[in-house]
């Protein structure tokens, strides 16, 4: 039995019995026969079922979104929004690029033959989805690989379980057929027999990178690919020409918005010294104006942690590295709805640290941020690149040419200039290092989908000669 708590009150949402041997068998079974007359599913016609699925979402916008404040706690003031803009942007414009992205590529032609490049569908996706942005994150797989002709078998995090049903609930009205996208509850011993399993063709996959290290275990062998985007510790780096009012405001939020439970929330900043001290000032005074509480309440700005094991994770790395020397500005007591023991935890600003502190190296997940000086370019880019990680970095200067200079030295899968914690379904989503090596959206979000085919084909010997 799978329970679902909320961290708001500690109630039970929701319980469900989890899949058994032979449920898996015929989930996957399934999804092996109605894949053979999905892929011949004109593309126009799954797009369409794609749409009718999006206003279904968007129908009931209103009670998903308190449904998943419910269960991961973000306020409901913001839950909508990941409805309303993100899924359906995300979905509307993969399906927009689908036709050209998915068509025949042609090759040069020459007498007596023909020649072209076919991008056919993998077959089945198991898609092992996570709780903090439930829709975004599953939203970036599922709906390419449907336009691209596979079958998609869902696994969502056991705190969003209900996401899983609400997706099912919305595929199943737009029409589209049986077998072609369903949604277990699976234990992690039975994850692992489908991505041993012949009929799973390709395995994505958000979350911890021992999670993704265990994925791409579980595949070893069968030559399958594995997205994965894993861990991140994204970073910021004010320069001494940038528009610093600007900057705090952006950066606060990119900290601190869904209790800092994003993959690409800014987790460290680096400020030049010449700004330091008033960007300091400023993102302390931002920091405070937060209200902690009941994410059901209308003026509350950040919510519960997604459970208290995580708060209490950050509550540990702020007392270590306060042991080690670091000052902290702001602390979880500015807030009179923190709760030690419990997932509620206000925001916490450090100065004074450094990179031998877990809270500067180690992936928080939380509502922290350490702020550190740098005197130059140079610097800021090594401390940067000092990590295991590298999703997304952010620039907050005037001058684009530097901007884009700085950026060509990060390891990182996006560069932001003065913006961050944001998601264009034009550009391509990615990371380096232990973040992983998935891609998602853009025109090259159905890469991961499909394998290339080449048909050479010589006309008859008699056409030729004649």
């Amino acid at each position: 039995m799978q329970h679902l708590v909320s961290p708001i009150d500690g109630s039970t949402l929701a319980s469900r019995e989890l899949a058994t041997p032979s449920q898996i068998e015929t989930v996957l079974h399934r999804a092996a026969d109605s894949q053979q007359l999905w892929r011949t599913t004109p593309i126009a016609e799954r797009a369409a079922v794609i749409e009718r699925m999006v206003q279904e979402m968007e129908r009931d916008a209103l009670d998903i979104a308190t449904e998943l404040t419910w269960q991961m706690g973000r306020p409901v003031r913001y839950t909508p929004n990941e409805i309303l803009r993100g899924f359906q942007e995300r979905a509307r414009y993969m399906s927009s690029i689908a036709a050209t992205n998915l068509s025949d590529i042609a090759a040069p032609q020459v007498d007596g033959f023909t020649k072209w490049i076919r991008r056919e569908p993998l077959g089945t996706v198991l898609v092992v989805a996570p709780w903090n942005y439930p829709y975004l994150t599953a939203v970036n797989s599922i709906v390419p690989a449907l336009l691209a002709g596979n079958t998609v078998v869902l696994k969502h995090a056991s705190q969003t379980m209900l996401c899983a049903e609400r997706l099912q609930a919305a595929f199943d009205t737009a029409g589209l057929p049986a077998g072609v996208f369903q949604h277990v509850h699976a234990s992690h011993s039975l994850v692992d027999s489908m991505i041993k399993d012949l009929r799973i063709n390709f395995v994505v996959f958000t979350g911890s990178v021992d999670g993704g290290t265990s994925m791409e275990r579980s595949a070893a062998g069968r030559f399958i690919g594995v997205a994965t985007e894993l861990g991140g510790k994204d970073p910021s780096y004010v320069r001494a020409d940038a528009d610093v009012n600007y900057a705090i405001g952006e950066n606060v939020d990119g900290a601190f918005f869904n209790s800092g439970q994003s993959c690409c929330a800014i987790e460290r900043i680096y400020v030049h010294e010449h700004v330091y001290d008033n960007f300091v000032e400023g993102f302390v005074d931002a920091t405070r104006a937060y209200v902690l509480g009941n994410p059901l309440h209308n003026n509350t700005t950040i919510g519960p942690m997604v459970n208290t094991p995580a708060a209490e994770f950050v509550r540990n790395q702020i007392a270590d590295a306060v042991g080690a020397g670091a000052r902290a500005l702001v602390t979880e007591h500015d807030f009179a709805a923190s709760q030690p023991g419990t997932p509620y935890l206000g925001p916490t600003v450090l100065v004074d640290v450094d990179h031998t502190m877990s809270v500067m190296r180690d992936e928080s997940f939380g509502p922290v941020i350490g702020i550190v000086k740098v005197r130059s370019d140079d610097e800021a880019v090594a401390l940067m690149n000092d990590s295991q990680y590298g999703l997304t970095a952010s620039i907050w200067t005037q001058d684009i040419d530097v901007a884009a200079a700085v950026g060509s030295q990060i390891e990182a899968g996006t560069i932001y200039m003065n913006r961050c914690d944001y998601v264009d379904p034009h550009l391509v989503w990615t990371g380096v290092k232990n973040t992983g090596r998935g891609i998602a959206l853009s025109s090259r979000g159905f890469d991961p989908y499909i394998r290339l085919k080449s048909f050479h084909l010589k006309h008859s010997v008699k056409e030729a000669t004649s």
